[in-house]
């Protein structure tokens, strides 16, 4: 839609919240596909959603990106993996999504269906996209770290719809 010149757009914006839970519901307005990125760390399942997720960072080398919060307890156990399955989640993975978010750790992979290939990456079936990939650099940035992926391979499944992060809900996508 144009607008003719004589019709200025009056965009204001008001000063950052100080309050985090008004920072995060204004951050939730921008829609986001999920990651899990998990690993078998030590013979046990270790998984960690993130809903910032980034693709396309580098082409050669193929890079992507993730943030985890600096108080994350999960990262620490992950991190040590030399490779980490990356998911990004199905349409119908809601549930699966929460459960792997869960405070309870040791319930997160409970009646999971997982793949686990030979350097211990972990996947779940039936995601728009699969990922194999290895750290590549950490980087502190305020409360959360910048978490940089080489992607050492790929698999998408066309047929599956990705689950969409918005409004702090999950949704599909709305193809009208």
């Amino acid at each position: 839609m144009n607008r003719e010149a004589s019709s200025p757009i009056d965009v204001t914006t008001t000063p950052m919240p100080a309050d985090s839970a008004a920072i995060r519901s204004a951050f939730s307005r921008f829609p986001s596909g999920i990651a899990a990125l998990c690993a078998a760390v030590e013979g046990e399942p270790v998984a960690l959603v993130a809903s910032s997720f980034q693709v396309g960072i580098s082409l050669d080398p193929p890079l992507v990106l993730f943030s985890v919060q600096q108080s994350s307890t999960t990262w620490p156990r992950l991190r040590r993996a030399t490779h980490l399955g990356v998911s990004i989640l199905g349409a119908d993975h809601g549930e699966i999504c929460a459960q792997l978010a869960a405070k309870d750790k040791s319930a997160r992979f409970k009646d999971i269906e997982t793949i686990v290939d030979a350097d211990s990456a972990v996947f779940l079936p039936n995601s728009a996209l699969l990922m194999k990939c290895s750290i590549r650099s950490e980087t502190a940035a305020g409360d959360h770290r910048l978490i940089l992926l080489e992607v050492l391979g790929v698999q998408a499944d066309t047929r599956v719809e990705p689950l969409i992060f918005h409004g702090s809900e999950f949704r599909g996508l709305d193809r009208r």
